[in-house]
């Protein structure tokens, strides 16, 4: 296994991302999508959780299991076609059997996570062979306004669906795309917003600074992002 150039340090703030195999798609509908979130939820914990026998077999929704101690804490998320991107930090620093630093919370966290979802997704589509393109890949978040800038990425990331090249050309209907984002499900937009939601308990927003001053203050950036020429 190659050497990852940036060690996942704790304490220090990621940005993970990884795609499909040869940028093929990796949630064909919302029933991949809301098994993907929901292994957000069920894959951030030491303990080993089969979603067959520990949520379908028992009869519980995913977000009522009681999962303990989390390997990571999550920031922000979204879920794209082919791809996705995680904000997170490992804030404990825990000692390993070795006596050690444990490093490897974030890495047991995608891959539990990874390998999991794409388990499900070779048997319902009935195929064989890796998912994603390889092992995912991170960026150390290094300061606050790194960190504003990746909030406003990750959630602007949808509009992408409904104007590929707003970036280049600018948005032409800044209602329509506030519209859209409050309407996307599959990213944790709404969260930030105040929305009361299941998919809250994939955050843990105690861990990271307080990058935004209330809800106001969190809309007022995606739109200056939106509007920026």
């Amino acid at each position: 296994m190659a050497r990852r150039i940036i060690s996942l340090v704790p304490g220090e703030f990621f940005h993970i991302y990884n795609r499909g195999n040869s940028k093929q798609e990796i949630f064909l509908d919302n029933e991949d999508r809301d098994r993907f979130v929901k292994l957000l939820y069920l894959s951030n914990t030491f303990k080993g959780v089969s979603f067959r026998d520990d949520i379908i077999g028992q009869k519980i929704d995913a977000f009522d299991f009681e999962r303990g101690e989390t390997l990571v804490s999550i920031g922000a998320w979204v879920l794209m076609p082919n791809h996705f991107h995680i904000y997170l930090v490992s804030p404990k620093q825990r000692l390993g059997e070795t006596g050690k630093e444990d490093k490897e919370d974030i890495t047991l966290f995608l891959h539990k996570l990874c390998t999991s979802y794409s388990k499900y997704f070779n048997k319902k589509y009935d195929r064989t062979g890796k998912l994603f393109e390889g092992p995912f890949k991170s960026v150390h978040i290094k300061n606050d306004e790194q960190a504003k800038y990746l909030f406003s990425y990750i959630h602007l990331n949808p509009i992408k669906l409904i104007d590929y090249k707003w970036k280049e050309n600018g948005i032409s209907d800044l209602n329509k795309s506030l519209e859209y984002l409050n309407n996307y499900k599959w990213s944790s937009y709404a969260d930030h917003r105040g929305v009361k939601r299941k998919e809250n308990k994939i955050l843990q927003p105690e861990d990271f600074p307080e990058y935004f001053f209330g809800i106001k203050d969190f809309d007022s950036e995606i739109i200056s992002w939106l509007q920026y020429k």
